[in-house]
């Protein structure tokens, strides 16, 4: 599933194939657990999202909710897409240095981690990101002069 029209998260997750749900359903429990508090879980481009509320941040560069976080069941992976990794290069360089010391293959774009199967997740990295940035310094971050991200 690439995109979904899916209303909510569990409709999402339940329109996958059957194989494919478990890690799935793992992965919203481990952004879930970790999530800072302010940011609420949507669908949102056809897939999970966690997001800072427009009533939080209604000022943003396009009109929509800054994303922190989203899940998606790719065709050929599943993406845990992490804001933290592209907007805040400390926890970037942390996370791909703690990664690559377990002699894991890691294949992540600019803030997107791609992984096979739930095997591949080394789950204390991704919640340490996921748990890192509060949302209100997500917000002042997105208001400086470096923008959103």
């Amino acid at each position: 599933m690439v995109s979904s029209k899916a209303k909510t998260p569990k409709e999402y997750i339940d329109q996958l194939a059957e194989d494919r749900q478990p890690t799935m359903r793992k992965l919203r429990a481990l952004v879930r657990k970790h999530l800072p508090k302010g940011y609420v879980e949507v669908m949102r481009w056809g897939m999970l999202c966690y997001e800072v509320p427009l009533k939080k941040y209604p000022d943003t560069y396009n009109g929509e909710p800054l994303m922190y976080a989203a899940l998606a069941a790719q065709k050929n992976h599943y993406g845990v897409y992490l804001c933290g990794l592209y907007c805040f290069d400390k926890i970037q360089k942390k996370f791909v240095k703690d990664w690559k010391k377990r002699g894991v293959k890691l294949d992540m774009g600019k803030s997107c981690i791609r992984l096979k199967s739930w095997d591949e997740c080394q789950e204390d990295l991704i919640a340490e990101v996921i748990a890192a940035v509060p949302l209100e310094e997500f917000v002042a971050h997105a208001k400086s002069p470096k923008g959103p991200c």
